[in-house]
């Protein structure tokens, strides 16, 4: 479990730090608060929260993207490596956090997203669901929901 969590740490870093510069615009301060709380300990807490489901996708023993949703239907976390990216992993990880989500009983899902990652949760069935919120440093987060039923049937 250590040697996975540092894994995911990283890989949560890399994601923000090479893959969000829409949103940090690589301003130190803004990485800087953004990658804060990606520390080992907090992500050990992540893992052992009791409604939080904490997924990996892996290849080979590799990380490839590290996402969460709680048993609410909130998704905390999608994000993928590098070297990982345009290869599906993120899509695969968004669908099988949505499954958890509906084996909890939920019937939509919600989302703050990113800049970067607003186009993909867009062409995943997510909408708007209220205007954007100052929650990246000077950029914008994006609060989005989807509903489950329409997924389930479509899949």
């Amino acid at each position: 479990m250590p040697e996975d969590a540092r894994a995911a740490c990283i890989v949560l870093k890399r994601s923000i730090a090479e893959l969000c510069e829409a949103d940090h615009r690589n301003d130190p301060s803004i990485l800087a608060q953004w990658l804060g709380n990606k520390t080992l300990e907090n992500f050990c807490t992540w893992v052992r929260r009791p409604d939080n489901s904490l997924l990996v996708a892996v290849e080979d023993d590799d990380i490839l993207a590290v996402g969460s949703v709680t048993d609410a239907g909130r998704i905390g976390l999608n994000y993928v490596s590098p070297d990982a990216r345009f290869r599906g992993v993120s899509r695969a990880l968004l669908r099988a956090l949505e499954a958890r989500a509906a084996e909890r009983g939920n019937d939509e899902c919600n989302l703050m997203s990113t800049e970067t990652a607003r186009r993909f949760y867009l062409s995943n069935g997510y909408v708007g669901d209220g205007p954007p919120v100052g929650t990246f440093g000077t950029s914008f987060g994006y609060p989005m929901t989807k509903s489950l039923a329409s997924s389930i049937r479509q899949d």
